[in-house]
């Protein structure tokens, strides 16, 4: 009997100190906003229609192209004369795109390149004070997504963007969104650019201006001008 409760003991400490998983590597729905699932099903019926050769996907900062006070203006003159399409929905985090992806976004569709923003809400920390994910966690969920939107479009190239720069200087979400980024980097090959234009937006102090970031977070028409600047040359090379 002795050996039986040693045994279960055993078991339960191996159970208890298990790593926990990578929750960037789940694909998950989300029931926030309300009309979350609505907009993924309107992504859906776009692909269902086809004719996509260049595709945006991320987060607000992607779904920011198509707001009046963000990118929208830009999207019109530079990117919807391409073709292009919008995926992008607002507080995505890697898992909600990698559900996306996997449940009917990229289907019938065979765009040339895909522009990819994503990670920086799996940063920094939850209401809890518990961290949303690790740097190496983040890194390791855009690859997967990378490899699973190279698996869905063969024939497509990825422009894959680092993390934007947000907060204050000093903030600890900072330091994490160089480390990813760093990271990142070295998922560039054949078939993926990485860019990171981060600097692009920082005064010389370091500062995000208000005047191009008002929320320190997503930019205004200033910030996609300069994102503009760095995907159309990129899609110049990409799209010959």
């Amino acid at each position: 009997m002795k050996y039986f409760l040693a045994i279960v003991v055993l078991a339960g400490l191996c159970l208890c100190s298990a790593p926990a998983q990578n929750t960037a590597l789940i694909p998950t729905p989300r029931d926030f906003p309300t009309n979350w699932l609505s907009q993924h099903e309107a992504n859906v019926a776009t692909a269902r229609k086809g004719g996509i050769d260049l595709l945006f996907l991320g987060d607000s900062i992607t779904a920011g192209w198509g707001w009046s006070h963000g990118g929208s203006r830009l999207w019109t003159a530079d990117f919807a004369p391409r073709h292009a399409a919008n995926f992008g929905i607002g507080w995505d985090r890697i898992q909600n795109v990698l559900w996306r992806v996997e449940n009917g976004e990229l289907d019938g569709i065979n765009p040339r390149v895909v522009i990819l923003l994503i990670g920086t809400n799996n940063t920094g920390n939850e209401d809890n004070g518990r961290p949303r994910n690790s740097t190496p966690e983040i890194i390791e969920g855009v690859s997967n997504l990378v490899q699973r939107i190279q698996v869905k479009l063969p024939n497509t190239k990825i422009i894959l963007f680092g993390l934007f720069p947000r907060g204050t200087p000093n903030d600890p979400v900072r330091a994490q969104v160089a480390a990813v980024n760093a990271g990142l980097s070295q998922l560039a090959g054949e078939r993926v650019k990485f860019l990171d234009i981060g600097r692009e937006f920082l005064a010389s102090d370091g500062k995000l201006p208000r005047e191009m970031f008002p929320d320190l977070l997503h930019p205004n028409e200033k910030g996609y001008q300069i994102w503009a600047d760095a995907i159309n040359p990129a899609l110049a090379e990409d799209l010959k």
